[in-house]
């Protein structure tokens, strides 16, 4: 655990080096800031409802930009090499890689805190929903970080990486949303849809939190994981 731990702090540190991380945060707080903006109408629910709605989208094509390069630089950098030789296990590089995208996924929502402060200022909070909506992004982006850290995987490209796990991020997202519109939809695809990953995030949006749901984003998650852990197994014996 100790050199997941290390892995972590040198991924997350690694963050604080690059202009495309500076630049995915300016545009996700400008984003954030613009729908926060619904929220402080006069009249609106004193929560952040719009926020947490939107913030999902945003992750979307933001964390494959954030996560592309979690290997696929390493593969191209020749410093797999070492990190293979050294003397971690393939689970502990993951488990790093992925703890240290998802703090700095953290550092990315914190800034979102002052929206809460100035909800405090001009109303009466209903913290339930928000503290929801916060743990249901946190959840969405730790899957979301897991598939673009497989894509990344699979590729030396980190454009690559990027494009396809954007892509698919954007099948299990917003596809399922927008069939969800369609009143012809059929039984079997709406049941589908029912169990899509917008559809369970609503949930927590809306201050619901249900256990099947955490345990959905924890297991899907813990999924990508061990089959990235695989991935790399396969790739040390080659």
């Amino acid at each position: 655990m100790m050199r997941s731990t290390t892995i972590a702090r040198r991924e997350l540190t690694s963050y604080f080096y690059s202009p495309i991380a500076y630049v995915s945060m300016a545009l996700f707080l400008l984003a954030s800031g613009i729908f926060f903006w619904a929220d402080f109408q006069p009249g609106q629910p004193v929560e952040m409802r719009h926020v947490f709605d939107w913030m999902v989208w945003i992750l979307v094509f933001i964390i494959p930009v954030l996560a592309m390069g979690l290997l696929s630089q390493e593969w191209t950098s020749g410093t797999i090499e070492t990190l293979m030789t050294a003397p971690v296990e393939d689970t502990e590089v993951v488990v790093g890689k992925f703890l240290g995208s998802l703090g700095f996924l953290t550092v990315l929502v914190g800034p979102t805190l002052i929206y809460v402060a100035m909800l405090c200022l001009y109303g009466k909070v209903d913290f339930g929903p928000i503290f929801s909506g916060y743990l249901g992004i946190l959840l969405v982006g730790a899957l979301f970080i897991s598939i673009t850290l497989f894509c990344s995987s699979l590729t030396k490209s980190s454009v690559v990486a990027a494009a396809s796990s954007a892509a698919i991020l954007f099948a299990i997202t917003i596809v399922p949303y927008i069939a969800a519109s369609q009143a012809t939809l059929p039984t079997f695809w709406r049941k589908v849809v029912d169990q899509a990953v917008f559809k369970r995030y609503a949930e927590f949006s809306q201050g619901v939190i249900v256990t099947g749901n955490i345990v959905f984003f924890i297991a899907v998650t813990a999924v990508f994981l061990f089959m990235t852990t695989k991935v790399l197994e396969s790739r040390r014996w080659k």
